[in-house]
Order: C-alpha cells, then sequence, then structure tokens
C-alpha cells in the first residue's frame, strides 16, 4: 500500500532521481534508515522500475518522431510473439502499444530525419510478416512530453 510519504517520494525521485537520501529523507521528514527502506520497498514492488537519464533527442540529432499504426490479421500467440521480440530489438521503437480499436498496434519512433524513418520502416516491413496496413504521422512540434506520473 502506498501512502502519502511515499508519493512524496515518488514524486521527489519523479522530478531528480539524483536526489541524496538525506535530502529525500528531510523532504518527507523522516531520518534516512526509514526513508530509505521505503524506496527499497518501492524498488522491490516495482513501482520505481528504473533510475535514469532522459536525453534530450534535438540535440542528439534524433529529431523526427514518428507515430507508427499498424493493421494485421494475424493474431495467433506466435506470430505475436515473434512481431513483439522483433520491435523491440528496433532501438528506434521508444513506445510500443497493443490497441483497442481500428488499429491493432501504436509504436512511436524516434530517428534522425525522413530518410532514418525509411530506413526504419523498410526494416519492420521486411521482418514482420503479415503487417496489413503501415501508417506514419509526423510530429511537427513536441508540445509536452513527459515521463511523470500524475501523483
Amino acid at each position: 500500500m502506498i501512502d502519502k510519504i511515499d508519493r512524496k517520494l515518488l514524486a521527489l525521485l519523479q522530478e531528480d532521481c539524483t536526489l541524496s537520501l538525506n535530502e529525500l529523507a528531510e523532504a518527507v521528514n523522516l531520518t534516512t534508515t526509514p526513508c530509505w527502506k521505503r524506496i527499497k520497498r518501492l524498488e522491490e514492488e516495482g513501482i520505481i522500475r528504473a533510475k535514469v537519464a532522459l536525453l534530450d533527442s534535438e540535440k542528439l540529432g534524433l529529431s523526427l518522431t514518428a507515430f507508427v499504426l499498424i493493421k494485421t490479421q494475424q493474431h495467433s500467440s506466435q506470430w505475436y510473439q515473434a512481431f513483439v521480440e522483433q520491435v523491440e530489438s528496433f532501438p528506434e521503437v521508444q513506445s510500443f502499444y497493443r490497441m483497442a480499436g481500428e488499429y491493432d498496434y501504436l509504436m512511436q519512433v524516434q530517428v534522425a530525419d525522413m530518410k532514418s524513418y525509411d530506413n526504419f520502416y523498410k526494416k519492420l516491413v521486411n521482418a514482420v510478416p503479415g503487417l496489413l496496413d503501415v501508417t506514419s504521422s509526423f510530429a511537427m512540434e513536441r508540445i509536452k512530453s513527459t515521463t511523470h506520473l500524475p501523483l
């Protein structure tokens, strides 16, 4: 069960996971040992999945964001497993979802430019048999993008 203190710790860690244990403990009015135990429990329960550095795609030359919608007539568990494994092997894919509605899958792809996207597209459609429709939309401007969950 997550209480108010856990939520505050999670909010602080979402903002800056490099905060020291002392800073975190002080912010939630605990001493360091119980604060550390809470963080360890949140990690063990899988609530804290990872601690990462968020990079600026523009500054790294990866300025094209594509949203790819996919329809397929393949729905066997064997095909699904092979498809998931293939998509997971593409470093360009930032997010990948199985959807309800008109399209079966949605992925967010981050690449340098249209030529790079075309190369990705060719890899995808040649690696995965049974894709019925692959539709792409391209972001012109990133207005909001966050990893923060609303706690």
